[in-house]
């Protein structure tokens, strides 16, 4: 074989190579992001500013209760980014090695709140008045399956009042749920969300804010089911806590937590 063979068939070699390799980036520009339902209006924002300033990728949104979405994950479902409402979720995804620990950040914070309907003539200045009489259904999200549930049942059990209130429940699968349920004037009350109550306020009003024991953050990661993870689940994570996809979450009512 002579020098110059060798150096078309080096050069047929490197070709090959650099198509795979090309064709394997390609497969890598799809994203699929499971979130928290309470990070579906902000999500869908930052989902379109990411695609604006990567064009080469696909950003899918998967959106349910945190619990739920973990139950998916760990079932063999696609994802390769996890947005969890609560640290509680994250850390069992972490414990069921779902997650990729040196890929995980929190990126945003929230607050509880108890709403009605925007028409309801109740008036209610602290949580014990949940248990007037005019109060008969009370829309909270399940809390085995979702952060704002499991936060609300916090906060009652605090005052002392979860398990008076128990026949006045209405669980809902998560909280946006939870939400439609006071927006449709489908139940007197609710907890949920600030941000939640923010997307609907001509539907429903804040009547409380409710000081949770424990705060209120939004922990993100990649999947472990790809190893090494995907540039591009990388790439989406650093774009939420990027000053554009903050922005975001701001206008929506997050608080930001850059960097933290």
């Amino acid at each position: 074989m002579n020098n110059s063979t060798t150096r078309s068939l080096g050069k047929r070699l490197l070709l090959s190579i650099f198509l795979c390799l090309f064709s394997g980036s390609l497969l890598a520009a799809d994203i699929v992001v499971s979130a928290a339902a309470s990070l579906t209006n902000a999500f869908k924002d930052i989902a379109k500013a990411y695609e604006q300033q990567y064009p080469q990728d696909t950003v899918h949104l998967n959106f349910g209760g945190s619990g739920i979405l973990l139950r998916q994950i760990e079932n063999g479902a696609p994802a390769d980014v996890f947005a969890s409402a609560d640290t509680l979720t994250m850390d069992l995804a972490q414990q069921k090695n779902l997650i990729m620990p040196q890929h995980r950040q929190v990126f945003a914070g929230n607050e509880l709140v108890l709403i009605v309907p925007k028409n309801s003539n109740v008036v209610l200045r602290q949580l014990s008045d949940l248990q007037q009489q005019a109060i008969g259904r009370i829309a909270i999200a399940n809390p085995d399956t979702a952060p704002a549930g499991h936060y609300a049942q916090l906060v009652l059990t605090q005052a002392g009042l979860w398990q008076a209130l128990q026949p006045k429940f209405i669980k809902a699968q998560d909280v946006r749920q939870a939400l439609n349920y006071v927006a449709r004037d489908e139940t007197d009350a609710g907890l949920v969300f600030a941000t939640d109550a923010k997307q609907m306020q001509n539907t429903v009003k804040t009547s409380l804010n409710l000081p949770v024991p424990t705060a209120i953050v939004y922990p993100i990661a990649a999947v472990n089911h790809n190893q090494p993870p995907k540039d591009a689940a990388l790439r989406f994570i650093r774009f939420v806590l990027s000053a554009p996809a903050q922005n975001i979450l701001t206008q929506y009512g997050f608080k930001p937590l850059h960097g933290k």
